[in-house]
């Protein structure tokens, strides 16, 4: 090829990468939630925001790219004095955004770097006017008051700080140890507050418990014996209507006595039966009942007409003893001669162990005809044991 044609080929392979290049650059993309800074021959010219735009080739240029989206930014753990002086670590973390990326790029020159300064200056003068206690307690305040320095410096940067948070704050190992021993001191101190509490309310509980269990059971007994004696009243009254509704004789009576002697002397604690003085009056009206003498020794003596208690049973008594259940006075009678009996025959052989006179074989209608009965000894009290010689009982004991 010739030399001229060689240039020429070379000239438009240079032109074409050059228009290739130009066209390239005339086209800028910029992509969602960017923003970029265009200068045309080293001034600011205008802020491409996101979609296509048109450049002019070798004059515009693009300056910087700026996220518009919010970031989050974590410093290292920064020492702080309290207070109190104390030296505590903190480790703060920072949510911010770009409003105005203009002033991003011009107005500093690296606005995280200003923002990370900013934030340590502020957390010391903060937290330097509190003492530990308030600093491990008062974050909220601290994270409030640390948004507020930041949003009001960096508003002139382009930059809006959304949230200032406290990552940790790590105070020193001495002062952790102490923490802990006063933290388990009070725990341990409401824990004993509350057992006491505990024992306090159930002492409380059970002695109200008892003392409604010993009201209710006041008020049981109380209600039991108002019962009962309304019950024994009843009885009373019944059992003393009975007995003037069925008007019962001086044989009756001495019948119901008879019978509850055996009673009395079954007793468990009983080691002498001390024969009362009235038994032989008991056996002298169970003998006139028999058809007995009358003046024979404990046989009583004729009632008068006027008595209205003779030894009869009169049909006003008997209907009394069919209305209240009580034992038919022949069947009394056949029972009372068969006790008597009994204790006659006890009797007898009691007083031939003593030595004592007897008569045996006398009874009634066999004694002969004129002979007067003998005259009754006179009665005398029963010995008992602790008497003296001449029946007298020993004075009582004091």
């Amino acid at each position: 090829m010739e030399p001229g044609t060689i240039v020429l080929t070379v000239l438009l392979v240079i032109v074409v990468i050059f228009v290739v290049v130009a066209l390239f650059k005339m086209v800028q993309i910029v992509p969602q939630a960017t923003a970029l800074i265009i200068e045309r021959l080293g001034r600011y010219e205008k802020t491409f925001e996101p979609g296509l735009h048109w450049l002019i080739p070798f004059i515009d240029k693009v300056r910087a790219g700026v996220d518009l989206r919010e970031q989050v930014v974590s410093f290292p753990p920064q020492p702080v004095i309290t207070s109190d002086n104390l030296v505590v670590s903190i480790d703060t973390v920072i949510y911010f955004q770009v409003t105005e990326p203009k002033s991003a790029v011009y107005e500093i020159a690296n606005y995280i770097s200003g923002i990370e300064q900013l934030t340590v200056t502020t957390l010391r003068n903060v937290v330097g006017s509190m003492d530990l206690e308030q600093t491990l307690t008062s974050r909220d305040q601290i994270n409030g008051q640390l948004r507020g320095v930041l949003d009001e410096a960096t508003g002139r940067w382009g930059v809006r700080v959304n949230r200032v948070e406290l990552k940790s704050i790590d105070p020193p190992a001495s002062v952790q140890g102490a923490m802990e021993q006063q933290m388990r001191a009070e725990r341990d101190r409401r824990a004993t507050i509350l057992t006491a509490e505990g024992v306090k309310q159930s002492a409380i509980l059970t002695a109200e418990g008892e003392k409604q269990s010993q009201i209710l059971k006041a008020e049981g007994d109380a209600q039991a014996a108002i019962l009962t004696a309304e019950g024994e009243a009843r009885a009373i009254l019944q059992v003393f209507g009975a007995i003037h509704e069925g008007n019962p004789d001086p044989k009756l009576l001495a019948y119901q006595y008879l019978q509850m002697l055996p009673e009395i002397a079954n007793g468990s604690s009983s080691k002498l039966w001390v024969v009362p003085t009235e038994f032989t009056a008991a056996l002298g009206s169970i003998a006139k009942g028999f058809g007995g003498t009358p003046g024979t020794p404990g046989i009583p003596a004729e009632p008068s007409d006027d008595d209205d208690s003779g030894s009869g049973v009169s049909a006003a008594v008997r209907a009394a003893l069919g209305k209240s259940g009580l034992q038919d006075p022949g069947e009394a009678l056949a029972e009372a001669r068969r006790q008597a009996q009994a204790a006659t025959a006890d009797a007898t052989s009691s007083g031939t162990r003593s030595g004592a006179p007897f008569e045996r074989g006398v009874e009634r209608g066999q004694r002969p005809a004129g002979e007067q009965p003998p005259a009754p000894p006179a009665p005398t009290q029963p010995r008992t044991l602790g008497t003296d010689d001449e029946g007298t009982p020993p004075p009582p004991q004091q």
